[in-house]
């Protein structure tokens, strides 16, 4: 603009030279003060912000007094300086260069009026940019102060809301209660790790879950949508693992049937809750049954004893005694399962290592029985759910730990039922074991686990269905309690016990053991 002479009469009008070789200069300066503030990522000290402002202080001034002082206008470019530094810098710096402005300014108009033009209007001029420059300062130190407390308030809502996010992010991941939300397409947004641990899944990275991926789940969604109050709450998940789960449907937003939550809960606990009061239930139908029961049966087996010391009796008749004698011994060894079901102390469970519980209960149990020299049980330690599981069988060099919650008298009547059915089941063969043992822990459910293997035909899925009810016998010898105590005591330890095949078609009985770091 002075180069061009835009506005000759006020630009550069008393000293031309001085006013073109500051405005040089402190163009030169700027592109300078660019470069420094690229370089620190434009963030620069509170001492380069005041170095850079008052560098704008001396050059306007400069330009100002070579264009006739404050009378031409240009010194009020000086309060945009004034207004940056009182948004930039603390309020005493502020003020420190306002005061050196206004020191500035007077005294370049106390210069032109002494010694230049003896005219009092530069002065007028020059007390009036003094005044208004403080003004300035006092003005944007009010605003920015203003600002910062906002901002400040601002941050502390932010941070108060990031740190809610995440506790009740955190929350929902650690509850045992599955938490699942589906949006209108049936992806599932949010899937908490109790969710992933029923359903036997887990996430790998930003892998997007859907719902048809678990069909046993989208039935009963189905079924919820078609009728939200007459559908089954019980949910059986198969896989490597049989799962029970008690799920639940609800819209996420009352009035918008675009999201749904899912919740899943793992009936064990509420499995054991209801066996101690139907054991408590059982224990006092099971007196009344000894008492009316058990003492007519002594009777009938006594009577059956003397009668068969009768030395009248024709031979013929041995074997209808026989009959009475055998018929009433069973009939003694189903009150006695009952009594023994009825009478079970409750569970205590404590921590034991499969490593080393193990191979000493085989042991004693091969030392309780006549032929036990005879018995080849083999134990193999194997992680289900890990494709490159490669471990080989059980020996001393093993250095993962196989921890597990359990009441240990209580697992020992159950795999000691395991066993005798496996080996009155197996079919004898040379160079195979009558029984395998596969003990390891299930990397999707993150469980410990026992699984009974034999050799032998194993189990039609028709009897399958009824496996684990009372009663329920193949054999006309049977009590068919077997396997229903086993059930009951796996649920009193918060355990789940399954049948099934192995890949090789073998007949495997699975115990689905609780975390060793469960409380409840």
């Amino acid at each position: 603009m002075f180069q061009i002479q835009f506005a000759p009469k006020i630009l550069g009008s008393d000293n031309p030279a001085l006013f073109f070789y500051s405005s040089l200069t402190y163009t030169a300066i700027n592109f300078m003060t660019l470069i420094v503030m690229w370089r620190l990522k434009y963030s620069p000290s509170q001492r380069k912000l005041f170095g850079s402002l008052l560098i704008d202080v001396v050059a306007i001034s400069l330009l100002m007094h070579a264009s006739g002082g404050a009378i031409s206008g240009l010194g009020y470019l000086l309060l945009i300086a004034i207004a940056a530094g009182g948004i930039m810098l603390r309020e005493r710096i502020s003020f420190f260069l306002a005061a050196i402005t206004t020191i500035v300014v007077l005294g370049e108009g106390t210069f032109r009026y002494l010694i230049v033009t003896n005219d009092n209007k530069s002065l007028f001029a020059s007390g009036t940019l003094s005044a208004l420059a403080f003004l300035t300062a006092l003005l944007f130190q009010h605003l920015t102060k203003k600002i910062r407390l906002s901002y400040a308030e601002a941050e502390a809502q932010a941070a108060q809301a990031a740190h809610l996010q995440k506790l009740a992010q955190l929350i929902v991941e650690r509850m045992r209660t599955g938490i699942v939300v589906l949006n209108k397409n049936l992806d599932i947004d949010l899937c908490n790790q109790a969710a992933l641990k029923l359903l036997g899944t887990s996430i790998n990275g930003n892998e997007k879950l859907r719902l048809i991926q678990f069909p046993e789940l989208y039935k009963k969604y189905q079924s919820w949508q078609r009728s939200s109050s007459d559908h089954s709450p019980y949910l059986k998940i198969s896989g490597g693992t049989s799962t029970e789960a008690k799920v639940n449907f609800a819209y996420l937003e009352p009035d918008s049937a675009n999201e749904v939550l899912i919740f899943l809960e793992d009936v064990r606990s509420i499995n054991q809750q209801a066996q101690q009061l139907k054991l408590a239930s059982l224990g006092r139908l099971t007196a009344s049954i000894a008492h009316e029961i058990r003492n007519p049966l002594g009777a009938i087996s006594h009577a059956s004893q003397l009668l068969g010391e009768s030395e009248t009796i024709q031979a013929s008749d041995h074997r209808l005694l026989d009959i009475i004698n055998n018929h009433s011994k069973r009939v003694n060894q189903i009150i006695e399962n009952i009594l023994q079901l009825s009478r079970r102390r409750a569970a205590k469970p404590a921590q034991i290592n499969l490593q080393k519980w193990i191979p000493a209960f085989i042991s004693d149990y091969k030392s309780s029985k006549n032929n036990g020299h005879e018995l080849n049980i083999l134990v193999h330690e194997k992680n289900i759910g890990d494709p490159q599981d490669k471990s080989p069988p059980h020996d001393s060099s093993t250095v993962f730990m196989l921890d597990a919650k359990f009441d240990t008298s209580q697992l020992q009547q159950v795999l000691t039922n395991l066993f005798d059915n496996g080996i009155r089941y197996g079919i004898k063969q040379e160079n195979r074991p009558d029984l395998r043992i596969e003990i390891g822990v299930d990397i999707n459910q993150q469980q410990p686990y026992i699984r009974v293997i034999d050799y032998g035909e194993g189990i039609s899925n028709d009897n399958n269905k009824h496996l684990f009810e009372p009663f329920f016998t193949t054999e006309n010898t049977g009590s068919g309690l077997g396997l229903y105590i086993c059930k009951e005591l796996c649920e009193a330890n918060q355990a789940i016990i399954s049948y099934r095949r192995t890949d090789d078609g073998e007949s495997c009985f699975h115990l689905q053991l609780a975390h060793p770091e469960k409380t409840s």
